[in-house]
């Protein structure tokens, strides 16, 4: 069976996120955007964890439904669909390894609540699991899967976003070079990593010491209509058994959607606060200071991949699993309608476009472009324009996301005329 899974998300008990995100939200959001199964996020915190233990109930798959009770009637006829949960949770290792501090964040997977719990009794006793949904432990990366893997051996440890600058296995500030460097001999045990926003496959096909890790990608999101901005295409059976065996081994793992990694927040180098954007070369330049005041910037996900890679830029894999490249339907509609992706106007656009077509990644990815009929001429060829990859992007950095340009004024104005003057003559 094909589907799509966002495995790694935060609830509301997580610094800086929606208070929306409850289970009800999870169910509903991962219907309009196409989720078959997604993450439950933050399983160390014992609030949520409490909250998942009233309103899911265990299949027989190693997987979770929610309970009858708590799904509402307010998803569209042509969204709805079966959603299943994944017990997931987000770990952020702070610590000092070979006379560096390393900040390392982790997503580790757990197939049953009994699991959980004793994960949970481990890691109370390191350090504190109430204050935030991720929790930040004075604990060693390779410990935190020593420990995962002793409690339940089905569990997946992953390295999340494996390539931001200050919280990542690769990141420029406080990382590692290698995946051997951080868990030296349990190293075999790491069969994935997490690409994040700022890269994509292709730019980790450059390092040959990955060829064996299977690249995925996820969300990470912190508010329900974030859900799905990255994801991971399976084609299995529905259990935990078959999603964590097609990540190990890539069979039944048909590869992922991704952001365009220039619109990533950390793609880029640069200094935020100056509003400094550097490619690698004007970095290395500038010798790794900002022009405007002098401190050092940011290195970003392009240069740090530059710095690791033992292969060209354009290298490909070969027998990779595919990966698309789409902008979120949110952000189509906002610029076509030219205003922002949060705004009432695009909220009704895209509830009536899932009203007709179905979830938000069959228009992306599935529905013919004849059948995208919308309230404006620029929708269908904004998303044909996605879909083959003509996007104008000004990479993002230092935090600031990546601007996405689909259409200059020019061809905007364009487009409007061609469709009046269509609309002006009686179809024969």
């Amino acid at each position: 069976m094909r589907f799509i899974a966002d495995l790694h998300i935060h609830s509301k008990y997580s610094r800086a996120t929606s208070k929306d995100m409850t289970p009800e939200a999870l169910w509903k959001w991962a219907q309009l955007k196409g989720i078959t199964v997604v993450g439950t996020g933050d399983f160390t915190h014992p609030a949520w964890f409490q909250e998942l233990r009233e309103k899911v109930e265990p299949t027989d798959n190693g997987l979770f439904r929610l309970k009858k009770e708590y799904e509402t009637n307010d998803v569209p006829d042509l969204c709805k669909s079966d959603v299943f949960f994944m017990l997931s949770s987000e770990i952020s290792s702070i610590y000092s390894k070979n006379g560096r501090t390393r900040k390392i964040h982790s997503i580790v997977l757990v197939p049953d609540f009994a699991n959980v719990a004793k994960i949970q009794t481990v890691l109370s006793k390191i350090g504190n699991i109430r204050s935030d949904g991720r929790p930040i432990l004075g604990l060693d990366a390779k410990m935190l899967l020593k420990i995962v893997m002793d409690i339940c051996p089905h569990a997946m440890v992953i390295p999340a976003h494996a390539w931001t600058p200050h919280f990542s296995v690769f990141g420029a500030a406080s990382g590692f070079d290698s995946l051997e460097e951080c868990y030296e001999e349990l190293t075999p045990h790491i069969s994935a990593i997490e690409t994040g926003l700022s890269s994509d496959p292709s730019m980790n096909w450059r390092l040959s010491a990955l060829d064996r890790i299977t690249l995925i990608s996820n969300s990470d999101a912190h508010s329900p209509s974030k859900m799905g901005r990255e994801a991971n295409i399976f084609d299995t059976e529905l259990s935990y058994k078959a999603i964590t065996n097609a990540i190990k081994t890539r069979e039944g793992f048909l590869g992922t959607i991704e952001f365009f990694p220039e619109e990533g927040k950390y793609h880029y180098d640069g200094h935020r606060v100056c509003g400094v954007n550097l490619s690698p070369k004007d970095t290395v330049k500038h010798n790794y200071l900002c022009p405007v005041c002098g401190r050092k910037v940011t290195v970003g996900v392009m240069h740090r991949v530059d710095k690791l890679a033992d292969r060209e830029d354009g290298f490909k894999l070969k027998d990779a699993p595919h990966f698309y490249s789409t902008v979120p339907l949110p952000e189509i509609l906002g610029e076509c309608l030219n205003v922002g992706a949060s705004s009432k106007a695009v909220d009704k656009e895209y509830r009536k476009l899932l009203h007709n077509l179905g979830n938000e990644f069959k228009i992306l990815m599935d529905v013919p472009l004849d059948n995208i009929d919308a309230g404006t001429p620029l929708i269908r060829e904004a998303i044909s324009r996605v879909r083959s990859g003509n996007v104008h992007i000004t990479p993002g950095f230092d935090g600031e996301y990546g601007k996405v340009k689909i259409f200059e004024e020019t061809e905007r104005k364009k487009i409007k005329l061609v469709k009046i003057i269509q609309n002006s003559y009686p179809k024969t």
